[in-house]
């Protein structure tokens, strides 16, 4: 009931907990999974409740969980044990989407509100770029194409898909579709 606005999640590398992001409430919930018991609540330093903390994703080698925070303009890091957060990472307006690399060396943060993905390394945080969307845009939802070459993503308020290029970020095609794309 703490947990306006259940977004996504991810688990633990057991497997046994679940964390997963409350948007409207600027928190996420820490669930055990086998017990369907709500162990904790966490609050971010900073509660943005409009469009607080949407994706998240726990970190290759399971040491800190990625929280994608709208409002924010940017991800929170949580400990990997999902008891507290430790730092802040600033990427970019509207902080959205998380993605990572088929090698998991890199973590794709769409900035929906400022038209770009910033890339951060997947392991430490690190930005490595920022790819601006030529024209602007307003990239949301979508994933890495199984060969890894392609970051796809739906446009939100831009009608559009985009594919991307993952080795510069350069636009590969924008694609019409209609309006409000979410996910891909």
């Amino acid at each position: 009931p703490d947990c306006a606005g259940i977004d996504h999640a991810d688990f633990t590398p057991d497997g046994r907990t679940a964390v997963f992001t409350c948007e409207f409430a600027g928190r996420v919930a820490v669930v055990d999974v086998a017990e369907h018991r709500l162990l904790r609540m966490i609050d971010m330093p900073h509660r943005n409740t409009t469009m607080g903390p949407q994706d998240i994703k726990l970190a290759p080698d399971g040491s800190v969980f990625y929280i994608a925070d709208s409002d924010q303009n940017g991800v929170w890091v949580l400990d990997g044990a999902a008891t507290k957060v430790v730092r802040e990472i600033p990427t970019g307006m509207g902080a959205h989407g998380l993605y990572l690399s088929r090698d998991a060396t890199k973590l794709y943060v769409t900035n929906r509100h400022e038209g770009s993905v910033s890339v951060l390394d997947a392991y430490t945080g690190a930005p490595l770029a920022k790819w601006a969307i030529p024209g602007g845009g307003s990239p949301d939802m979508g994933n890495v194409t199984a060969d890894g070459t392609q970051l796809w993503l739906s446009g939100r308020n831009d009608r559009s898909v985009y594919a991307l290029s993952t080795a510069d970020g350069h636009l590969i095609r924008k694609i019409g579709v209609g309006s409000g794309p979410h996910g891909l």
